[in-house]
């Protein structure tokens, strides 16, 4: 793995994409400590997916219709006064 100062890594920038794209991680150093790490995009969807999964999304992938049986009387009384 390659380590850049950062005053490197914006001068190279384009490189590092490069390298990423061909699976090598970067790691950026600010005054010798490392800060950043620039990695191809499977490594990093693997500690941050690109599609959060929700329910909602869940719900709707389900092969057959999703019916449920709601209780319509009111949960306390209303008083408009």
């Amino acid at each position: 793995m390659d380590t850049l100062q950062i005053r490197e890594a914006k001068a190279s920038f384009s490189a590092l994409v490069a390298a990423a794209e061909k699976g090598r991680p970067t790691l950026v150093s600010r005054h010798g400590h490392p800060c950043a790490m620039i990695v191809p995009v499977a490594a990093g969807a693997r500690l941050y997916p690109l599609e959060m999964p929700n329910l909602a999304n869940y719900l709707l992938a389900l092969p057959e219709a999703f019916e449920t049986d709601r209780d319509a009387t009111p949960l306390r009384g209303i008083d408009f006064a």
